[in-house]
């Protein structure tokens, strides 16, 4: 009997080191086998976080990991949108280009304000928002700037009475959020947070003619000559004046990502995608490819990872990343609505 029970514990200990093994051969196989996308998946991460950077050169040395980051990049746009372009005329048509114009703009039944489609994005469910009338298109804000934490994006929506909204701009990163935001914000004309003037700020916001307005300006010069109405500060932008951005291999991977688009007849989209951070989602190029294919013109990305927030009839209708569904997505600052005018 005992003899049986040792060679059982033999048995167990034997499972355990072959599990093991394999795990270890698995992680050693990804980090150094013949195919790149975890390799360049680990280091771009890690050299995307605040404290974390040095994590890349844990695996990898100094050589390895400039290369990946020179084989994985894209090149900002640095042109600003020409909003005379942008014609709006948002009336149901007649005739349609293709099945995406036809799919996006053809009205769902007592309802002219939005319409959604439930698209595939990448390796991520992703939720297109069609917003009929630009002039009700606003930036959502927290109550008060500066203050210890964020607040969810629903929560914001109902206070502006928003039928959709999305989250946006960055901020100060503390679990829960802060109350301090990345950059400029601009409500109604007026500079209402700023980290100080700069004058290279990736400017995503709306003019007072609600032309969705993608310049790297300061705040206070985009309000003074560019009609500026609401804005935050984020990017890249991923399409300008129907230029689309350069990207290079796979510079961000995948993760739950927010975009905000318009159309040259004026309607304006909002993405959101859903997924695991850096793992399952959009990439940056699957992003712009969705957003051509409904007739962006103009495009921008804003926060993503578990910031990653639609709002629709006081509902969160996506599914955020890390589980935060049950508590209404996490804090965060700003974002963008559709509210009543």
């Amino acid at each position: 009997m005992a003899k049986k029970k040792k060679s059982l514990k033999l048995k167990k200990s034997t499972y355990l080191f072959i599990v093991l093994d394999t795990l270890a051969f698995t992680c050693f196989f990804l980090a150094y086998g013949p195919f790149s996308y975890f390799r360049n998946l680990f280091v771009n991460t890690a050299l995307k976080t605040m404290n974390h950077k040095y994590f890349a050169y844990v695996l990898y040395s100094e050589k390895t990991v400039e290369h990946i980051k020179n084989s994985n990049y894209f090149v900002r746009i640095n042109d600003s949108t020409n909003t005379d372009d942008i014609k709006i005329d948002t009336k149901e048509k007649k005739s349609y280009k293709n099945e995406y114009e036809k799919a996006l703009l053809t009205r769902d039944k007592n309802n002219n304000d939005y319409k959604v489609l439930n698209i595939k994005v990448g390796s991520g469910n992703g939720h297109l928002v069609a917003i009929y009338d630009p002039s009700k298109v606003h930036l959502i804000a927290k109550q008060q700037l500066g203050t210890q934490y964020g607040e969810r994006v629903i929560t914001m929506c109902q206070r502006e009475k928003g039928l959709v909204c999305i989250n946006g701009g960055g901020f100060v990163d503390k679990g829960y959020g802060s109350g301090i935001p990345n950059g400029y914000v601009v409500k109604n004309g007026k500079i209402i947070w700023s980290d100080g003037y700069n004058s290279k700020a990736e400017l995503i916001g709306f003019t007072y003619d609600n032309k969705l307005l993608l310049t790297t300006d300061s705040a206070e010069n985009a309000i003074k000559n560019k009609n500026l109405r609401d804005a935050l500060e984020f990017g890249p932008f991923l399409i300008v004046n129907g230029k689309p951005l350069e990207i290079v291999g796979d510079p961000w991977g995948r993760a739950p990502r927010v975009a905000i688009a318009q159309r040259k007849d004026g309607v304006v989209m909002f993405l959101v995608v859903d997924g695991e951070n850096y793992m399952f989602g959009a990439s940056l190029k699957d992003m712009v490819e969705t957003l051509q294919k409904y007739g962006a013109y103009n495009a921008a990305n804003l926060d993503g990872g578990t910031s990653a927030t639609l709002v629709i009839n006081n509902k969160v209708a996506n599914n955020p990343a890390g589980g935060s569904k049950k508590t209404n997505g996490r804090y965060v600052i700003t974002g963008w609505g559709l509210l009543p005018n």
